[in-house]
């Protein structure tokens, strides 16, 4: 009897352990496109800040009261910082400047600087800027008024790019040689803050280029720290599947299943367009006991806004079933903003709430949303300008000894998504300009449960065939990456007609529709819904087709998200780009079953595969995919993959019926593939690059070659990589070559893929998993990171995750 006990007590602690296992380094909440999509970083999702994935917090807080007693389930309040001297993104302001070295004393109260200009901040190098700044030094000048004397807590707000040295008053604040691309905080010496009077201060600067991008703005913050008024609910479990994020939380007698959906669902674009998501609140009696409960919900103003400081506007609406807050900026700069570390500011977020429910909403700053919930001294109306507000939501008070559901919708309409050569487009659901963001969402709301079901079957599907396909590890690996490739693409509607489905280079460089981060996209939506990877080529093709690009090959991107107005990216990559448009065109026609798409580019594909025939399969001194490793002569690698392309061509000529090209471009690919295998062969492995043995890489670019069935390369090329890379591998992966430690976890699924054994291909996927759930950095997966560490090296909520689904697409081709 003892020992029965004791094997049902580790049972029970396992099953708590195993339920609140970590199970990605963040966990994707509202999840929809570049901008519409927060996060939470830390695996109790009450423990930190909501985020949208750049980590600027985006606040969802969810309360309940159970007896009078109130438990923060959702979310927590983030420290503030309220403007002493505001910076650009909270006021405009001008500041004297000169860019000619102004001598000794200039950082001084009684410096003359009446020589100087008078500019209007931010300075830097582009549109953004209020001022031009183009050369090597600026320096910067400001003065300004405290009305009251301020102490503790008294910051520097700071964004400068490149090295920097800061004054208050001529007393040194902060200097670094280094940059930032975000507003950082600095504390200010309090031997510096009671040099501060209440009139005439000087906050002085100076900035100098050292390479890439020039900025400064800065400003003077209070800070203040939260305080914690409700209790903290005890979290249970969490659970990711691939298009929901769940949580039980225990609060007191009461536990509470927290559910976010978005229901991206690849079969049905309608609902796949609809910027709606589910937060679903189910309160439950754990001592068989009735008990007095409310439920609360709040999300931030910031949803709408690029910076907190953004002044906003807010306002009831109401459609036939749904109570409607809706918030925006005053200003509106409707596709004015390009870049990677942005929000929108543009367009409104929207929290719709059942009226049936008996709902009230209002809207509050975010500092008194909590303490008003508990105290309920404020239940209607609205603030309708201001800063960091609070849209709230609250459900009756009730008395429930069975679940009882609260449901919440979460929306957005950013009424122009994408700029297209000059055009702006609007979103998908409304690209013929006919519906409304109320139609959506009162369509949402009417088919909730049929939609929850529906996501509830293609989860599981997924994770069943996924398991079957790889094992548990690759399960997790796939739903991890599901909803974080999606939401970085935006599905509008060509001038032409044509869907576009066009990606943002997240936390990389902010291209719009880069094609070598298409390619390791790929998989996915090969895999669920091919049109949508049309959409993802469209724009590159029409690019070269209209003439705007004149080079044999294609551009490397075709803008600054959301601007698709031409290239960007200041080097091309010839052979890198023409191979992976000629192998996923081919590969859409695998999937389709016809080659009617690439019949329509045939043109553009017959230049590039010439491209290709003449210089790919030696390929010179250019980058790849892999462009943050720099130039590589004679890639092996990339060597692959211009013959795998010319297979491809081969493969799509014989689609269309050209037997002759067909015959000739089939040929020329296998004659290179043996000519490779000579030029790589370093023993027991195939060489980084054609001229030096004693190196090696990951040669995934070879997965096509099997996926597609071409059979160029023989299937010992394959089983002497796998073998060299099973020794080679450390506790967070297969690195991605011979020069350095980091890897691409894309890469490890696609080179995985080249195995045809389950445990082999197990031992090279499971420590991506181990990275997902060890590695110090919760940001929402990286495809970039060292495999010793698990450190990331860069790069977040990328798209390119969706290449972990290549194992299930080969599983999909094989039948």
């Amino acid at each position: 009897m003892k020992k029965t006990l004791q094997l049902l007590c580790s049972v029970i602690l396992f099953q708590v352990s195993f339920g609140q296992e970590r199970q990605a380094p963040a966990y994707p909440l509202i999840t929809h496109d570049p901008y519409f999509s927060i996060w939470s970083f830390t695996d109790e999702i009450n423990a930190s800040p909501t985020t949208h994935w750049t980590g600027t917090d985006q606040t969802l807080l969810g309360l309940i009261k159970v007896d009078g007693k109130t438990y923060r389930f959702l979310g927590k309040e983030g420290v503030k910082y309220s403007d002493i001297v505001p910076a650009s993104d909270s006021e405009d302001y001008r500041a004297r400047s000169t860019e000619s070295d102004p001598g000794k004393g200039w950082e001084q109260p009684g410096y003359d600087d009446s020589g100087w200009e008078s500019s209007a901040a931010p300075f830097g190098d582009n549109e953004q800027a209020g001022t031009s700044w183009k050369s090597e030094d600026l320096w910067y000048r400001r003065t300004f008024d405290i009305p009251e004397k301020i102490t503790g807590n008294m910051l520097l707000k700071l964004r400068h790019d490149d090295n920097v040295k800061v004054y208050i008053n001529g007393k040194p604040v902060y200097q670094c040689e280094c940059w930032n691309n975000e507003y950082k905080y600095y504390e200010i010496p309090e031997r510096v803050q009671k040099s501060l009077k209440s009139q005439g201060n000087v906050l002085a600067i100076h900035v100098r280029n050292t390479a890439g991008g020039q900025w400064l703005d800065a400003g003077i913050v209070q800070k203040t720290e939260p305080e914690e008024k409700a209790l903290e609910a005890k979290q249970k479990s969490v659970d990711i599947s691939a298009t929901q994020t769940s949580y039980t939380l225990e609060c007191g007698p009461v536990n509470v299943d927290l559910t976010f959906t978005s229901p991206l669902l690849m079969d049905d674009l309608e609902l796949f367009a609809r910027p709606v998501s589910y937060i679903s609140v189910k309160t439950t009696p754990t001592d068989g006991k009735p008990h007095n409960v409310q439920v609360y919900f709040g999300a931030s103003s910031t949803i709408a806004a690029n910076v907190p400081g953004q002044l906003m506007t807010t306002e009831e609406q109401a459609t036939d079933h749904l109570s409607l807050l809706r918030a925006g900026t005053v200003e509106q700069p409707v596709l004015e903003k390009k870049g990677d570390d942005l929000r929108i500011d543009w367009g409104y977020m929207y929290v719709a709430a059942p009226k049936s429910a008996g709902t009230v909403q209002y809207v509050l700053p975010e500092t008194e949303a909590t303490e008003n919930f508990m105290t309920g001294s404020k239940t209607s109306g609205i603030i309708k300008e201001g800063k960091q507000l609070m849209l709230n939501t609250v459900f009756p008070e009730e008395k429930i000894s069975t679940t009882k559901e609260h449901l919440i919708m979460l929306g957005y309409d950013d009424i122009y998504s994408i700029q297209y050569f000059g055009k702006n487009l609007r979103p998908w659901w409304n690209k013929d300009g006919n519906s409304t963001i109320g139609k959506e969402l009162e369509k949402a709301y009417v088919q909730y449960q049929e939609v929850v079901e529906k996501c509830k079957m293609f989860d599981t599907g997924l994770r069943g065939k996924a398991r079957a396909a790889g094992g548990e590890a690759y399960a997790k690996i796939c739903e991890i990456g599901y909803r974080q490739s999606i939401a970085a693409h935006k599905l509008v509607e060509s001038p032409d007609g044509e869907l576009l489905f066009l990606s943002k280079e997240n936390y990389s460089n902010g291209c719009i529709n880069t094609v070598d981060v298409t390619y390791p996209s790929a998989p996915l939506y090969l895999l669920y819904n091919p049109r949508l990877m049309e959409g993802m080529l469209t724009g590159i093709f029409y690019y070269s087709e209209s003439g705007r690009y004149k080079e044999p090959f294609p551009a490397h991107d075709i803008g600054t998200y959301p601007k698709a107005n031409g290239v960007v990216y200041g080097e091309p990559m010839p052979v890198e780009e023409s191979g992976n448009m000629i192998i996923l065109t081919a590969a859409i026609a695998r999937a389709e079953g016809n080659a009617e798409y690439a019949k329509k580019h045939w043109e553009s594909l017959t230049t590039w595969a010439g491209y290709l025939a003449d210089k790919g399969f030696d390929p010179g001194n250019q980058l790849c995919t892999d462009d943050f490793a720099g130039h590589l002569a004679r890639n092996a690698n990339l060597s692959v993959k211009a013959i795998v392309a010319l297979g491809c061509y081969g493969y799509l000529a014989g689609e269309l019926g050209h037997e002759d090209i067909a015959r000739k471009y089939t040929a020329m690919a296998r004659e290179m593939t043996g000519k490779w295998q000579e030029l790589a062969d370093a023993g027991d492995h195939y060489a980084l690059t054609f001229d030096d043995s004693a190196t090696w890489s990951q040669k995934y670019n070879l997965v096509w070659d099997k996926v597609m069935d071409l059979r160029l390369f023989p299937e010992e090329v394959y089983r002497k990589e796998i073998a060299f890379y099973l020794k080679n591998q450390n506790k967070y992966g297969l690195p991605l070559d011979s020069r350095s430690d980091y890897t691409k976890s894309d890469w490890i699924l696609w080179t995985a893929t080249l195995t045809e054994s389950e445990t082999e291909f197990r031992k090279l996927v499971d420590p991506v998993y181990l990275f997902a759930k060890e590695s110090k950095d919760r940001v929402p997966m990286s495809d970039w990171h060292f495999t010793s560490s698990g450190d990331v090296r860069g790069f977040q909520a990328r798209s390119v995750v969706g290449g972990y689904f290549i194992k299930l697409l080969e599983e999909a081709w094989k039948k």
